[in-house]
């Protein structure tokens, strides 16, 4: 898929597989994005949301085959994948405590200042247009922040690097349902910009409010999928995670 083209699929993942040891955690998964859509995974704690991510990234070997952008990999490396516009923001967030808030977007920019590109300081003035706590905050030491601010700056450091792709492992996780709000506006921004979107989230209703196509992962398979708004009426999915009685409820948040 060249540089130029602006729809069409940008990620298709066929029969993804993750063994820990003999242990199976994601069994033949197959997944599909559209450039300039997002998509959700959603599903209980330990289905295997994180492991797919992982895989997909490169940072868990995995049988399966992975086509990115037009490019067919088996088990990726993980630069390999951030050169060709992928990026990943992980549930612990990762971000350097000692480093202030600018020093760790500008991190963010490493891989393209390293290909010869020297356009980070324009997308640090986007990314504080989009978060402009973390402009307040650019001489903070990032571990002083609250729990939404530090999710701000990871999201911000991955935009840093100017993804195609952004993947984001419960941006929800731990949030007052606020800040929650706020995040899940950030992710429809994001979209209007030109970033497509492979979330994975246990928050089922603000994933599907936002989503254009939704998968339903359960004990490492993909047991449901379908356009979100569907998914959001299925009584299967509203028992399961939308409903007050609902089996998941207790892990959803605003």
């Amino acid at each position: 898929m060249s540089e130029t083209d602006t729809r069409g699929t940008l990620l298709e993942v066929r029969d993804l597989s993750v063994f820990y040891g003999k242990v199976e955690a994601l069994h033949g998964a197959s997944i599909r994005l559209d450039e300039g859509s997002i998509v959700t995974v959603i599903g209980p704690n330990g289905a295997g949301k994180t492991t797919m991510l992982s895989a997909i990234m490169g940072v868990l070997p995995s049988v399966g085959e992975i086509r990115f952008r037009g490019a067919v990999e088996h088990s990726p490396e993980v630069e390999t994948m951030v050169a060709r516009g992928m990026n990943l923001v992980p549930e612990k967030r990762d971000l350097f405590g000692e480093m202030s808030v600018e020093d760790n977007l500008v991190l963010g920019a490493f891989q393209r200042y390293r290909e010869g590109k020297r356009d980070h300081g324009t997308t640090l003035g986007e990314v504080f247009e989009l978060f402009p706590r973390l402009q307040e905050r650019r001489a903070q030491l990032a571990g002083t922040l609250s729990g939404g601010e530090r999710q701000m700056l990871a999201v911000g450091r991955a935009l840093m690097a100017k993804p195609r792709l952004l993947m984001l492992d419960e941006p929800s996780l731990g949030l007052a349902p606020l800040i929650v709000r706020e995040i899940f506006r950030i992710i429809s921004e994001l979209r209007s910009r030109g970033v497509s979107i492979l979330l994975v989230e246990q928050n089922a209703r603000a994933a599907l409010q936002v989503a254009d196509y939704a998968y339903v992962l359960e004990t490492g398979e993909i047991t449901i999928e379908g356009p979100a708004s569907e998914l959001a009426n299925d009584p299967r999915i509203i028992e399961a995670y939308l409903g007050l009685g609902g089996k998941h409820q207790d892990a959803l948040a605003g």
